[in-house]
């Protein structure tokens, strides 16, 4: 399992930037970002080296944020791999909520972050379809 940080920022010029200040200046290294906007606030999503002390960071500085668990799969770079991943879900009955991507890893292949409301199921599933499961320590 991966742990990452959702943040909430208002909809406004420079309030994503407001949360990667704070982590620079906390020496958090920030390894995939996502984004999800509506009229009034946005929910930054995070994969951090660090996300505990990212929590107290943004936190004690006045930001809104979770800490939640969320599954990592090692993909190659190839056609058809993410659409592969997808249908060892659907074919288990898993739904995936969202879903977003990171490539640089030092050499390493992408790695695709998604959350289910079935964690354990997930996980059951990919590692019987050998699809590799990416640990918070290993990336």
């Amino acid at each position: 399992m991966i742990r990452q940080i959702s943040v909430f920022v208002e909809n406004q010029p420079g309030s994503m930037m407001n949360v990667t200040s704070v982590l620079t200046e906390e020496h958090i290294n920030i390894r995939a970002i996502s984004t999800f906007d509506s009229p009034e606030f946005g929910i930054m999503r995070l994969v951090v080296d660090d996300p505990v002390r990212a929590k107290e960071s943004l936190t004690k500085r006045g930001f809104v944020t979770r800490v939640t668990e969320v599954i990592g799969a090692e993909l190659k770079d190839e056609k058809g791999n993410l659409n592969q991943m997808l249908k060892i879900l659907a074919d288990g009955q898993i739904n995936v909520n969202y879903i977003y991507s990171f490539v640089i890893r030092e050499g390493k292949a992408p790695v695709m972050v998604f959350h289910t409301d079935d964690f354990d199921k997930a996980e059951k599933v990919l590692s019987a379809a050998d699809v590799k499961l990416v640990a918070e320590e290993e990336l």
